[in-house]
């Protein structure tokens, strides 16, 4: 709610533009649900762990950010036993959190695998009246999973709330993109660069329900009851399949994998909208707060930046009178 998440590695930074328009910048490591980094690290497996960490951290940053607009009715300031009487009570409240964090991850993975899994074979099965063609009715019951999927984005963008949030998500874009083609990043650049980026979450959910079609079709099995037991037994299996697809096509200039892209990047203009200055601040705060940008510049792009030299040259000449040597200069320099 009127921020912005980036993730670098183990640590993440959520932005938020608060009712009185000052950005606040929280910034924490986050742990992975598997501590094992050989597993994290295996293809297939891997996206699957990915996607219930996104769900669990998007949970997170998502409550975070709703705290701001909740109404406080504590003081401004409290005496000491309030205070304490508040800390007990936020101890608890992130007790309650957590509970409810656990709870509605849960409850969203049993409605998206009931809505775009379960529902579209129930659907397809009103074709059989029209033909016995198992592949037939194994396409319809695709082209129903698509609909539904773009029928869901379509409703949900019309909400003024999620609009915002779809600018929000524009930004988020056109930061990552604006220091990815080189440019310094600031508000004027951050503007121009595209919103839409392949390694988008939107992407990821069209791509799962794309590889879902395909694998319904030649999967095959005769008990009504066992093809939905396999629908659902295979979701891991197609969350993995898309992240390593996700992952190939944000490092990837093949022209096939380009032309694959496409169809989630057009669905991307769905849920990224135009940002205004102030919502591309927030995003840029975001990723300042996770990400050296100037050092990503300078070393893929050859940039070079007088604040960030003479940091350096201040480092090395603080290094130099620890050790106890000057920080020389060459030879024939003027002095």
């Amino acid at each position: 709610m009127e921020g912005v998440m980036m993730k670098n590695g183990d640590r993440y930074a959520v932005a938020v533009r608060k009712p009185d328009k000052e950005i606040v910048v929280k910034c924490e490591n986050y742990n992975s649900i598997i501590k094992n980094k050989k597993i994290n690290s295996l293809p297939l497996i891997r996206g699957v762990f990915n996607f219930v960490d996104s769900l669990v951290l998007g949970m997170k940053t998502l409550m975070y950010s709703a705290e701001f607009f909740m109404e406080d009715e504590e003081e401004e300031n409290p005496k000491k036993e309030e205070k304490k009487k508040k800390e007990k009570k936020e101890k608890e409240k992130d007790s309650d959190n957590a509970l409810l964090m656990g709870l509605t991850v849960a409850f969203s993975i049993v409605m998206a695998v009931g809505i775009f899994m379960i529902l579209p074979y129930f659907i397809s099965l009103l074709f059989q009246q029209v033909t016995d063609s198992q592949f037939l009715i194994s396409l319809a019951e695709g082209i129903v999973r698509i609909a539904i999927f773009v029928g869901y984005i379509l409703l949900i963008s019309r909400m003024k709330d999620i609009q915002r949030v779809f600018m929000y998500h524009g930004a988020e874009h056109k930061c990552i993109n604006c220091i990815e083609h080189g440019m310094e990043l600031t508000v004027e650049n951050v503007r121009k660069s595209s919103r839409q980026h392949k390694r988008c979450g939107t992407s990821f959910l069209l791509i799962v329900v794309v590889i879902s079609v395909i694998m319904f079709m030649f999967i095959r099995v005769e008990s009504p009851i066992l093809r939905v037991v396999v629908r659902i037994l295979l979701v891991p299996v197609i969350a993995g399949i898309s992240y390593e697809f996700i992952r190939l096509a944000g490092r990837s200039e093949n022209k096939i994998v380009g032309l694959l892209s496409k169809p989630g990047l057009a669905m991307q203009k769905l849920t990224t909208k135009e940002p205004t200055d102030d919502m591309i601040e927030v995003g840029m705060a975001s990723v300042e707060a996770v990400f050296d940008w100037r050092a990503f510049l300078t070393e893929n792009f050859g940039k070079t930046f007088p604040e960030t030299e003479q940091k350096n040259a201040e480092q090395e000449a603080a290094a130099g009178q620890k050790n106890g040597t000057a920080a020389s200069k060459p030879m024939g320099e003027p002095t």
